[in-house]
């Protein structure tokens, strides 16, 4: 015989397993762990809570949210050359906006360098 398979429409979307629920059963499995060293011992199962909230204490202190790039060390000087962005007083585009306000843009001025002697690249 062929299987069936259930046909999802245009206006359905397939399920997914949720991601509360698989916490759930990691939560479930920790208290029962937590529950047995406590049954064997009552120091061992104190000793066993303070590691686990030192670990996570210690993993949320040092876990850096969206970047992995180290920082650059203090002591290498900055290097020269790079491109700086100078406003001028000129306006490049003026916006009304709908509240009645405006938006000026000026004109940017790209200099390429601290010490460029006056060499300015306009785009």
């Amino acid at each position: 015989m062929a299987r069936r398979e259930k046909q999802v429409s245009q206006f359905e979307t397939p399920a997914e397993p949720s991601r509360a629920a698989g916490c759930l059963v990691l939560l479930a499995l920790a208290a029962v762990a937590v529950a047995v060293v406590f049954a064997l011992s009552t120091e061992a199962g104190i000793l066993s809570l303070w590691a686990a909230g030192t670990v996570a204490l210690w993993r949320a202190a040092h876990h850096r949210k969206g970047t992995y790039q180290p920082l650059p060390s203090p002591t290498v000087a900055p290097s020269r050359g790079n491109v700086y962005a100078v406003e001028t007083g000129r306006a490049r585009e003026v916006r009304r906006l709908p509240s009645g306000g405006y938006v000026i843009h000026p004109e940017i001025e790209y200099v390429t360098g601290p010490d460029a002697g006056g060499e300015v690249n306009t785009p």
